[in-house]
């Protein structure tokens, strides 16, 4: 963890007796070996033996060009825990390595910038440490490559800040900002990783948590200093700029105070921090830039590491061994004292002596507290008064730039008056009085100039007497340490003679006298420190003296001030007289004003010149959007006769919503033309305008090619020329904006009519579906959703005739599974109803959300074919309740098969499910009725599965299984059994392949005759068009081909099976 002040010579020297080759090979392999070791996928902290061989392989190369040749080849986005070691080991190398590795990793930036976007975007915990800490390697590398004087480690004296800051104010000011964001960078970096750790609860010994927290060692350290230089910078600025400029950076500075201090104060708090870094603690409050003398109190904070141990070393217990050692033997001698006493009588005595030792070792204690109380307390009286004298010699300061600066204002108006006596020939007698008011006041500056450097020597003066008080307070300091060294010395021998009194009981009295020897010596060296602080409480008293004559000083220097202060006055009374005398000359201000009337007509001819090139610009600019929109124009009228273009298609209904628009940025674009033609020098709103009337138009003649692909012929052409024909109109509007002569005339009349005129063949080719009455699209959906709920609640009522019928017929096995079923029966109609209930409000709901201010029917209407999907789902539920019942009947009767009511209930769930896709396509996801839909939806498929279920279990308990005896049978007769059931094995093989393949053929029939409903609803003469590979889809098993109930009836359809042209431009 220590930074490497400097490297070993042995490291830097080249091995004698080995080639160039083979040092380089064994240097490149124990580089690669570190490396790989110290930047690894196991969530553990970094080893610092591996780091510090890779800093001293910086040192040794003069740079860091191995380093990234191995860790380019690193896998870092495969792992973010190998990220996040690779940025700790940069942060280490850069702050401890060779000075040149700052400028091999510019070279790299945007690999580090890589690596930062890869797991920003990714949601990994390790990922978006790696994306803060790479913008943080990322700042600290501009801001050093920048300002050369900061190493990468901010290690700079107060001297080199000064020096680099300088005295402009605009540097200081920037320079303060680039601070400010360096620190934010790594306090959010600390703040992201407490925050991850607060979320998981960890400790600070578990290697995953130290793994973490390892890379904020570097981060305590940059921070530290950064906030030192940050204060320093602060008062810089206030002693430049006024405090309200500052509020900004004050504001800024204090937010950043407040998240370093917890920061500090957290890491404090945990373990894994106390054994490696020492943290500094900030004051309880943020400084006080307001006030000059505060900066006397700013400390820096400074980050100690201690020595570290060996890494091979065993780590230290967590509890102290020794102690228990050392009780042994004491535990020991308690029981020999027990039994045979204590030695000759001698052990009492000798026990009085040492209590009496203790308690006068207590006492010099007592009094070496009550020394360090009064030296303390003594040294802040000391630091009151230096604060205070600072202040009064920061006041005199500021009164003796006062008083020069009201010296230049009166040296600036003596020059201004000597000038008007040169030029003013008019009157020699009032330029003999000014010259005697000039030597008058000369002599007055003579005096202030006297004055003045009175004011600087007692200014010196006070300085040195500042640095002789100075001196004191360190001799002071100085006499404390020495008074607490020696404190900590008494104790710890103390504790020595405590020790070895209890170890060597035989060598107590020599150890007494040496303790008494000492304790005199201790004594000496008390009296010497006593003496010591009386001397400093002299110099105190001498310093209060000293105190006091210098506050008379400041008394004297007041009245010198406020005797200048008149003088000053007399001096402007004498400058007001000769501001009386100047305004005579007021035909010298008329000829000023003569000469500022003709640099105003100037003025009027450059605003001229400049409003014409702010025209000629403005028609630049609107002629490059007109270049750029016949572009496009030209490209979507190339497209209608490119032959790639062929297999692009579009609907008609998409045509007609791109017309609709293009017709409607007609209008923006001749609001746009109007305006341009009334003020030409704002181009804004026809540029902004045509390039949206661009691209609409250009959309508008490329889907209309891609719609005329599976047109018939007729219309395809029309619609082809038409969209040609558009797109020639516009370009001939385009040609007349790019004169000046012909750009008032432009007019849009044609290029509206070729518009509507694609309008009007997009509602030609519209499906004729959409042709339906409002009122007879809106009612049907309503009588089909009420024929199903009818159709439903008769199926549930002929189900309980049934049942009765059933127990009044049947008994026994019979009735047990008769009651099964028909109670399976009744649990799914129940569940059909009520999922019909659900999707009735649903459409309701999907009617009022999405009809705004329109009718019911015209909602209906203008969603054609998604009420179409609703009606075909609503009549396959009918149709499949009234299927189920009468199977079920036919069962219960024993004319049917179990197998009908099987295929029935898969047939009502397909049915159920179509439905729910028609209500789920307008449905909003966060519609509270869609969900109780899905859900009455999954009831429905558990009810038919309960119904194929007890359906199955009736059937095995009605059918009678004939037992198979084969004992009796000789073997020729087994044989020819065999050869028998194989025989109707075979023919039952066949009938079922035979009725697969006419299931097949019936399958594509119902395709057949559904393909031909969907190719009759888009007209007669308008052909199919070939099915494509990849885009065929299967119908839905609901769908029912005898739902026609006339030849002028439209089919139903799912709202889900529509077919979706693919717009491609």
């Amino acid at each position: 963890m220590n930074s490497i002040k400097s490297v070993p010579a042995r490291v830097l020297s080249r091995r004698a007796g080995h080639s160039l080759e083979a040092e380089r090979e064994q240097f490149d392999k124990n580089q690669a070996i570190s490396i790989s070791k110290a930047i690894n996928t196991q969530e553990a902290p970094v080893k610092e033996k591996h780091v510090r061989r890779i800093i001293l392989g910086t040192h040794h190369e003069k740079g860091a060009f191995t380093f990234w040749s191995y860790a380019i080849g690193l896998p870092l986005p495969s792992s973010s825990i190998l990220s996040w070691k690779f940025c700790h080991v940069l942060h280490k190398v850069l702050r401890d390595g060779h000075p040149n590795v700052l400028q091999d990793c510019q070279r790299y930036r945007s690999n580090i910038r890589e690596v930062g976007d890869l797991w920003g975007h990714l949601h990994d915990r390790y990922g978006q440490l790696v994306s803060i800490y790479t913008r943080l390697l990322l700042t600290k590398i501009s801001f050093h490559a920048k300002h050369h004087e900061f190493p990468p480690g901010l290690e700079v004296s107060d001297e080199v800040l000064e020096k680099t800051a300088g005295t402009d104010v605009n540097n200081i000011f920037q320079l303060t900002v680039e601070l400010f964001d360096y620190l934010d960078c790594e306090l959010k970096l600390s703040e992201s990783v407490f925050r991850q750790l607060n979320t998981s609860m960890a400790l600070s010994q578990m290697s995953a948590v130290q793994c973490r927290l390892a890379p904020l060692i570097q981060v305590i350290q940059d921070c530290s200093h950064l906030y030192h230089y940050a204060v320093k910078l602060m008062f810089k600025l206030h002693s430049c700029l006024p405090a309200d400029t500052l509020q900004g950076h004050r504001d800024r500075f204090h937010e950043q105070f407040r998240s370093l201090k917890s920061f500090f104060k957290k890491a404090s708090d945990m373990l894994y921090f106390k054994r490696l870094i020492q943290i500094p603690r900030l004051p309880e409050n943020p400084p006080n830039f307001l006030r000059a003398s505060a900066l006397a109190e700013h400390v820096k904070p400074v980050v100690v590491i201690p020595e570290e141990a060996p890494e091979d070393e065993e780590p230290e217990s967590l509890i102290e061994i020794s102690t228990a050692s050392t009780t042994e033997p004491q535990v020991t001698s308690d029981l020999f004292q027990q039994t045979f006493g204590p030695p000759n009588g001698i052990r009492d005595d000798r026990d009085a002596q040492i209590e009496s030792l203790k308690k006068e070792v207590d006492t010099l204690r007592a009094e070496m507290e009550k020394i360090k109380l009064e030296a303390q307390r003594y040294i802040t009286q000391l630091k009151a008064q230096v604060n205070s004298l600072e202040g009064e010699v920061e006041e005199q300061r500021k009164q003796k730039q006062k008083a020069l600066v009201d010296n230049e204002q009166l040296r600036d108006e003596l020059e201004k008056l000597q000038q008007v006596k040169q030029d003013s020939d008019r009157s020699l007698r009032l330029c003999a009085e000014a010259e005697k008011k000039a030597n008058a006041t000369e002599i007055r500056y003579t005096k202030l100039k006297e004055k003045h450097s009175e004011l600087i020597n007692t200014h010196a003066e006070l300085l040195r007497k500042n640095a002789d008080t100075a001196k004191q307070l360190t001799v002071t300091q100085q006499s404390q340490e020495e008074v607490a060294r020696v404190k900590e010395q008494l104790e710890f021998q103390v504790e020595q003679v405590k020790r070895e009194a209890e170890m060597k009981l035989e060598d107590q009295s020599v150890q007494m006298e040496q303790l008494r020897r000492e304790l005199d010596a201790r004594r000496d060296e008390l009296d010497q420190a006593q003496s010591s602080l009386s001397h400093a409480k002299q110099a105190g008293t001498e310093l209060s003296a000293q105190l006091e004559t210098l506050q008379a000083e400041k008394e004297q220097l007041r009245r010198s001030v406020s005797e200048k202060e008149r003088e000053l006055l007399s001096t402007r009374s004498l400058v007001q007289e000769k501001e009386l005398q100047l305004s005579q000359e007021a035909d010298k201000a008329s000829r000023e004003i003569c000469e500022l009337q003709g640099k105003l007509l100037e003025k009027s001819n450059q605003e001229q010149s400049l409003q014409q090139k702010l025209l000629d610009e403005q028609f630049g600019i609107l002629q490059e959007a007109v270049r750029e929109a016949e572009g496009i124009l030209r490209d979507a009228v190339a497209k209608l006769d490119d032959p790639l273009h062929v297999r692009c298609t579009s609907s008609p209904d998409y045509l007609l919503s791109r017309a609709e628009a293009a017709l409607e940025s007609t209008d923006a674009l001749e609001s746009g033309h109007a305006q341009y033609v009334a003020s030409m020098a704002d181009a804004a709103a026809l540029v902004g305008a045509l390039s949206l009337f661009a691209h609409l138009t250009a959309d508008t003649i490329v889907n209309g090619s891609a719609t005329s692909h599976l047109a018939p012929t007729d219309h395809a052409d029309r619609l082809t020329e038409t969209c040609r024909d558009c797109g020639q109109r516009s370009l001939d509007y385009l040609g007349q904006l790019k004169d000046k002569q012909t750009l008032g005339r432009a007019e849009l009349g044609d290029v509206r009519q070729a518009l509507r005129g694609v309008l009007g063949l997009a509602q030609e080719l519209r499906p004729k579906s959409l042709d339906i009455k409002q009122e007879e699209l809106g009612d049907m959906v309503e009588k089909e959703m009420a024929s199903t709920s009818a159709a439903i609640e008769d199926a549930v009522r002929r189900i309980e005739e049934m049942m009765s019928r059933a127990r009044n017929e049947s008994s026994g096995i019979k009735l047990e599974v008769n009651e099964r079923i028909l109670n399976s029966c009744t649990d799914l109609m129940k569940a059909i109803r009520l999922l019909v209930m659900t999707s009735t409000n649903l459409q309701k709901e999907i009617v009022e959300s999405g009809r705004g201010a329109a009718t019911t029917q015209e909602f209906y209407a203008k969603n054609s074919r998604w009420t179409e999907g609703l009606i075909s789902a609503s009549k396959a539920v009918g149709w499949g309740a009234t299927q189920l019942v009468e199977s079920a009947d036919r069962v219960v009767l024993h004319t049917g098969k179990y197998e009908e009511l099987i295929v029935c209930s898969h047939e009502i769930a397909a049915s159920t499910a179509q439905l729910v896709a028609a209500s789920k396509v307008k449905a909003e996801k966060s519609s509270r009725n869609l969900g109780k839909l899905q859900e009455c939806s999954r009831n429905v498929n558990e009810m038919a599965a309960n119904v194929v279920a007890s359906t199955r279990t009736g059937q095995e308990q009605i059918e009678e299984k004939d037992t198979m005896d084969f004992s009796g049978m000789s073997l020729i007769k087994l044989k020819k059994e065999e050869m028998e059931t194989q025989v109707k094995v075979l023919e039952l093989e066949k009938c079922l392949e035979g009725e697969r393949v006419r299931l097949g053929e019936l399958r594509k029939q119902h395709y057949a005759l559904a393909g031909g409903y969907d190719a009759a609803e888009d007209g007669e003469a308008r052909p199919a068009p070939a099915p494509r590979r990849g885009i065929l889809k299967k119908p839905a098993l609901a769908q029912k081909p005898g739902h026609v109930s006339g030849p002028d009836r439209e089919p139903e359809q799912d709202a889900s099976l529509h077919r979706a042209h693919a717009v491609n431009f």
